[in-house]
């Protein structure tokens, strides 16, 4: 029986998690759930798994969620902020923890799972993209273990020997190949671009996600951030990772080794499969995910990315190379033009634009513990301000 605490439990991930421990209630019991701005679905997602403590993020909503709670027939504590989620995080009961807060707000809290040597189920990605050294560091320092939750990484995961942590060369490995969907407007004209709308963004033709990350899937900057973290979760240098276009999402990643052979992971596009995976590894439990169809799979289809269409990933492949506090600004910059371009403030091709001129004007410096992410995080954030002042 595993104790689970999930951060991020009313977004996409977080109720997809519960959907599989739902289905697996001999092996997992939940104890901790935060949530963001979904007070009602916070309070009746504790009272049907009976967790233990309910975090949300507003203080002021602290009364409004402990109400919801007893309406329920619920007695969990209530918690709110930073302080309810270290606490939901850090957990003594909790041996495992869901890191699904999305952007750099889940940041401090995957730290804290990772210092309280947890068994932490990674798709907070960020934790990785912009402080992945440190952030490894610290869970090695704690015994603490990093599974990954995103499909991709789940999958390389899942094709890689045992032991690739020493190196990638030693285990036989050539390449890491991340696969993209391509997002909504992978075939678009370019000119089409320029009057996207973020309803059009949001419309992911194979995966239900939240509208950050769908934003970051047609940008293609989605596979940008993957790459970074496929550097730190698998020890990998910045040339042994490559990506390429799979508009089916059938073959979610692949490891091509030295002896010529290619390992791939496929799977109906369903996020309840990597969360299966991570939640029982190394074992197998019924995720609730139909059984893709093989003798239907007679059109897969690879290319290499367009990236002076989709520059994104370029500038992320850039930031990577450049290492330091690169990735932590090209994160910021990004989630900053992202959020401006769901408010309508500025255009879809605007969002590689902030981020290419963020990147540019920044300074590379040395990050070496959280403090300094988030100072960077900080002075980058300001930066990508800036810039949209001469835009919008």
């Amino acid at each position: 029986m595993r104790n689970v605490s999930i951060l991020g439990a009313t977004g996409s991930i977080g109720v997809n998690t519960l959907d599989v421990i739902d289905r697996n209630r001999d092996r997992f019991r939940v104890v901790a759930l935060t949530g963001n701005h979904n007070v009602p679905l916070l309070a009746e997602q504790a009272a049907h798994f009976g967790a233990s403590l309910a975090v949300v993020a507003d203080p002021e909503r602290e009364d409004e969620l402990r109400q919801a709670l007893a309406d329920r027939g619920s007695r969990a504590e209530v918690q709110s902020g930073q302080t309810g989620l270290m606490a939901a995080a850090g957990m003594a009961e909790a041996d495992t923890v869901m890191a699904a807060i999305v952007g750099a707000a889940g940041l401090r809290s995957a730290f804290h799972a990772a210092r309280s040597g947890k068994r932490i189920l990674l798709a907070n990605k960020e934790s990785l993209v912009i402080a992945g050294e440190v952030f490894v560091a610290e869970a090695r320092r704690h015994d603490a273990r990093i599974l990954p939750v995103d499909s991709e990484h789940n999958a390389i995961f899942q094709s890689l020997p045992d032991g690739f942590e020493n190196g990638l060369d030693a285990a036989g490995v050539q390449k890491i190949i991340l696969t993209a969907s391509g997002g909504p407007f992978l075939d678009m004209p370019a000119a089409g671009l320029a009057r996207v709308t973020p309803e059009q963004a949001c419309d992911h033709p194979n995966w239900k996600m939240g509208r950050k990350i769908s934003v970051d899937s047609a940008t293609l900057m989605n596979k940008g951030l993957e790459v970074i973290e496929a550097r730190w979760l698998f020890n990998a240098r910045p040339d042994q990772i490559e990506v390429l276009v799979h508009p089916q999402s059938i073959v979610h990643s692949m490891v091509a080794y030295r002896d010529g052979s290619v390992i791939a992971q496929m799977g109906t596009p369903d996020m309840r499969t990597p969360i299966a995976h991570a939640l029982a590894w190394p074992q197998r439990i019924e995720a609730g995910v139909s059984r893709l169809n093989l003798a239907q799979m007679n059109d897969l289809q690879f290319r290499k990315p367009d990236l002076e269409r989709f520059p994104c990933l370029g500038l992320a492949f850039q930031a990577m190379e450049q290492g330091r506090s690169a990735p932590v600004t090209l994160n910021a910059a990004n989630e900053v033009a992202v959020e401006s371009f769901l408010q309508g403030r500025i255009g879809f091709e605007s969002i590689p634009r902030v981020v290419s001129e963020v990147l540019e004007r920044h300074a590379l410096c040395a990050v070496q513990n959280l403090d300094d992410v988030l100072e960077q995080d900080g002075h980058a954030r300001r930066l990508a301000n800036d810039c949209l002042k001469k835009i919008a």
